[in-house]
């Protein structure tokens, strides 16, 4: 109570004298190297039965302390969870008691004491010794959990996660996701794999890439964007079913769903198709639905989310039909198209064709509208240069992407195997970047080369693993997901 009467630098000065107090004793607290703990706040409690009247050797922060003469409560807090301790002078000795009594809440502290549970029916250890491990000279949040300020809480998340237990419990269940993941296509036969994160080339997807230099070689070089290029000459090589796991890099905006430095995951499997994807997706979500959540329905910013198969396949062309009232099957006429979509609110430049118009008209009016699972395929050659075309209609491609909360989660395609036909997708890509499109991809000679000698038919799937998670643990936007996001320093602000 008094600590909280007092501004930051007095406590914070307050704490430094008795840390200097400490060190003058021979007792600093920072030299202790090792503590040996048997047991866990939550495990104690979970399983109260088993440790009742047992010894625990514990040891984590001290998030409370309420001192009343000869003795105490406190509460510690470990990674499991917090449990309640009884300190008193008559167990601890007047000199150790004394000692206690001068611990702030944030020291961490080892105890050994005896399981039970008090009068007011609270699982409690009896401490009969406490030992200072570190001291905290940083105040906690006022009330321990009080840390709401968003953006203090991304730029210290360790104290968020200290002050609110609920956040640990989200990357607890972001690292069982891509446990899940990882076991799901490990099953089925796919080899993880690692491919290069500095690229000569930015590739494999159309985006803005970070640039950097290696000096030795005095060349520029890209943080990746997407492992894709790298995962399909395996396949060239002679695997089969590929996957990588990994940070991805790109130089764009900053939004609730965007980071410049993200998870996704691409996977890859020989003789199969965009269709043989949309199954391999549906069934991952399922997995990791059953295996981490317990339910195919989950609940995401109030909307009930039914993820059991089968999901909604539809076409873009039926979509954009079913929701802005413009068909695209009805007339190649861009002029009348254009007029439709101008009516409809869709902006677009002046010289655009026919299928960048269909997909400005589907990303800016139908995305929002498709909450439940939904695959949208046969997408445009023109944003589509690494797909293979749709056979019965060339302005198309087998790709799709889905979405799920008004938001796309992945990317995958009948994945483009001709190698004249990838070398002039390149070309037109390479014009586009001349032109001043500078998430235009680049022109890759060595992945045209690698095509050369023949890839087989190939599907290939992409998902943002962040996505996923904020899914799956009901979070509304990416930076409550990643456990340090990209913040702008404070002095640039």
């Amino acid at each position: 109570m008094e600590e909280r009467e007092q501004n930051t630098a007095e406590v914070i000065q307050v704490r430094r004298d008795k840390l200097d107090k400490l060190i003058e004793e021979g007792k600093n607290p920072y030299e202790v190297v090792r503590y040996d703990k048997d047991a866990y706040a939550s495990v104690i409690k979970e399983n109260y039965a088993d440790y009742d009247g047992k010894t625990v050797s514990i040891a984590g922060r001290m998030i409370s302390k309420r001192v009343m003469g000869k003795a105490s409560f406190a509460h510690l807090l470990d990674c499991t969870g917090s449990i309640q301790l009884y300190v008193s002078r008559d167990d601890l000795g007047d000199e150790n008691y004394a000692a206690f009594k001068k611990t702030d809440i944030g020291d961490i502290i080892g105890v050994k004491g005896v399981v039970f549970t008090t009068k007011m029916g609270e699982i409690s250890v009896h401490c009969k010794s406490v030992d200072l491990l570190s001291k905290s000279l940083l105040p906690l949040p006022e009330k321990y959990h009080g840390l709401k300020d968003t953006d203090l809480r991304y730029r210290q998340r360790y104290v968020d996660l200290i002050a609110n237990p609920e956040v640990k419990k989200t990357f607890v269940t972001r690292s069982r996701i891509i446990s899940a993941v990882r076991a799901y296509l490990d099953a089925q036969g796919f080899l993880e794999v690692e491919t290069p994160i500095l690229n000569t080339i930015a590739g494999g997807a159309s985006a803005r890439p970070f640039v950097t230099h290696h000096n030795t070689l005095d060349i520029d070089m890209y943080m990746r964007i997407a492992p894709e290029l790298y995962l399909k000459r395996l396949i060239v090589g002679g695997f089969e079913k590929v996957y990588e796991l990994g940070r991805m890099f790109r130089n764009e905006g900053m939004d609730t769903r965007h980071n410049p430095e993200f998870t996704m995951i691409e996977m890859y499997q020989a003789y199969t198709d965009f269709r043989g994807m949309m199954d391999l997706t549906e069934k991952i979500f399922c997995h990791v639905a059953d295996t981490v959540i317990g339910s195919r329905k989950i609940t995401y910013q109030g909307e009930e989310i039914d993820l059991a198969s089968p999901w909604k396949r539809m076409t873009m062309i039926d979509a954009v039909r079913e929701y802005v009232g413009i068909d695209f099957e009805a007339t190649e006429d861009v002029e009348a198209l254009k007029a439709q979509a101008k009516k409809a609110g869709v902006e677009f430049d002046d010289d655009i064709c026919w299928g960048k118009l269909l997909y400005e008209c589907f990303d800016q009016k139908v995305e929002e509208k498709l909450v439940q699972p939904t695959f949208v395929y046969d997408y445009p050659v023109e944003v589509s240069p690494l797909a293979k075309r749709k056979p019965t209609d060339f302005r198309l491609t087998e790709r799709f992407e889905f979405f799920i909360t008004a938001k796309e989660f992945g990317n995958a395609f009948s994945e483009l195997n001709d190698p004249i036909d990838q070398k002039e997708r390149f070309m037109a890509q390479v014009k586009q970047r001349e032109k001043g499109d500078d998430e235009a991809q680049m022109m890759d000679e060595d992945y045209v080369n690698a095509l050369m000698y023949g890839m087989p038919p190939t599907g290939g799937l992409g998902i943002g693993i962040d996505r996923m998670v904020m899914l799956f643990t009901d979070s509304a936007s990416i930076r409550d997901v990643l456990l340090f996001p990209t913040m702008k320093p404070i002095e640039k602000q």
